[in-house]
């Protein structure tokens, strides 16, 4: 049985927007055996631009039901169905946000008929329900009303099954092309599709329990689904010894990474080679010379060294320093010879290829080539200063996620009812740390480079 669905919301974003009308159409795989709609009262105001889309307005919606209201109906129609709409991801997740701002955890088999038409009419100019209803001549009364939206791509479904290879399409993309045979016997597709679509870290297992494998994702479901069903030498060396697995929901996509990072360092599972180093080993080193001029080196990070020089940045093995350092020189036009990685001679290398400004034998003033290698020098430093809350969303509605760093010292992450007002003390104290991780800095930095936006909360 499927459920084919269709929303209108208040806008495009699930975790902050409002479903405003909801539409269910039941179908046996040969007709429809019974619908459902409703106009829900989004408990806000409807934008008028969403307005003069769907037709719907703020007093349409003002005497009808909330969602709480009509939720038990809805898990009722669509249990033990395959949940199918037009562009499935749209429509699941304002449906799945909605029932987690009750708490709920809401999990259904998807099937989208976009990716459907696409497999089973290849070639058409465009997979839009508008044009597809204009192809097929499929007549609905309203567009962007869920009910008549819902009814099209029941009738689009029902071309869709009508062809040949369709029970085959409908297999593959609701199970996502894993074949069940090839999965261990503790891992059914039941069971993959009931893992939250959320972002979260993951553990795989073999037969002793021991985990051998951790990842994360921004949907643990979408993402496990890929490993099982990876068809390349490196999946199947993924999948070998696996027998079970486990998942923890993070919400947040930081927390996610921080986790991961710090497990992995923890459980050191074989099949992760990268971060499982626990201590840097390697780094760049910064001194200044007799001259006045700054140079860098790359070096072992010791108890003499970390004394003597001024250590700018660190990593896992002494070959990624040396790396890192020959790019940013020539990023920067360093001298190969100030930073120590040419010992030839008063002129190095590169400055008879004309790509030194010739620091090594005085042609550029110390005060000139000190100036390019500070800025050298914020390019290389990817340790944290301060002391900061970061605030991100947490697991589920009203829920934020908090990571916490004092004194450029990542201290650990927390979960927090997001309408509480919390003291600096009271965070401090919440604080988990999941164990030490010398990558969580460079994580934390990489992160906050990437976003245009940030809540953070300094103390």
């Amino acid at each position: 049985m499927y459920a084919i669905i269709d929303v209108e919301t208040t806008g495009g974003q699930a975790r902050f927007e409002r479903i405003t009308e909801i539409a269910i159409v039941l179908h046996d795989g040969e007709r429809v055996v019974d619908t459902f709609s409703t106009l829900l009262n989004p408990e806000r105001s409807i934008p008028w631009n969403i307005t003069q889309l769907t037709g719907i307005t703020d007093e349409m919606v003002a005497h009808a039901p909330k969602f709480y209201e009509v939720a038990r109906q809805i898990v009722e129609l669509t249990e033990g169905k395959i949940f199918v709409a037009h562009n499935v991801s749209f429509d699941y997740h304002f449906v799945r946000e909605e029932f987690a701002r009750l708490g709920f955890d809401f999990n259904r088999k998807q099937l989208c008929t976009v990716r459907l038409a696409r497999k089973v009419f290849p070639g058409l100019p465009s997979y839009s329900l508008g044009n597809l209803k204009r192809h097929f001549g499929i007549h609905a009364e309203q567009s962007h009303r869920a009910l008549d939206d819902t009814l099209a791509t029941a009738r689009l479904f029902e071309l869709i099954l009508r062809e040949q290879s369709a029970e085959g399409s409908i297999r593959q993309f609701v199970n996502r092309g894993v074949r069940e045979t090839k999965l261990p016997p503790a891992i059914t597709l039941d069971r993959l599709h009931e893992i939250p679509t959320a972002c979260g870290v993951y553990y795989f297992h073999n037969s002793a329990g021991q985990v051998i494998y951790v990842g994360k994702s921004l949907n643990i479901q979408k993402r496990l689904f890929e490993h099982f069903s990876d068809p390349t030498a490196k999946g199947e060396k993924l999948r070998a010894g696996v027998t079970d697995l486990s998942f923890e929901v993070t919400g947040s996509e930081l927390v996610a990474l921080l986790l991961e990072s710090a497990e992995i360092k923890r459980l050191q599972p074989p099949v992760n080679r990268a971060m499982r180093n626990q201590h840097f080993v390697g780094g760049i080193f910064a001194y200044t010379d007799e001259r006045g001029y700054r140079c860098l080196a790359p070096g072992k990070i010791t108890a003499r060294t970390k004394k003597g020089l001024e250590l700018v940045a660190e990593y896992p093995k002494l070959d990624h320093a040396r790396s890192h350092l020959q790019a940013v020189v020539r990023q920067f036009e360093l001298c190969d010879r100030l930073c120590n990685l040419d010992f030839s001679g008063a002129a190095c290398f590169h400055y008879n290829i004309k790509q030194c400004r010739g620091a090594c034998v005085g042609e550029e003033s110390a005060d000139e080539y000190n100036a390019r290698l500070d800025l050298a020098l914020l390019a290389l430093d990817k340790r944290l200063s301060g002391s900061f809350f970061l605030v991100e969303p947490g697991r589920r509605a009203g829920e934020n996620a908090i990571v916490g760093v004092q004194d450029g010292r990542f201290l650990g992450f927390a979960f927090a009812d997001a309408e509480e007002a919390y003291t600096t003390e009271d965070l401090l104290e919440m604080l988990h740390s999941p164990g030490p991780d010398p990558d969580a800095g460079r994580i934390i930095r990489g992160w906050l480079s990437g976003k245009k936006t940030v809540k953070l909360l300094k103390f």
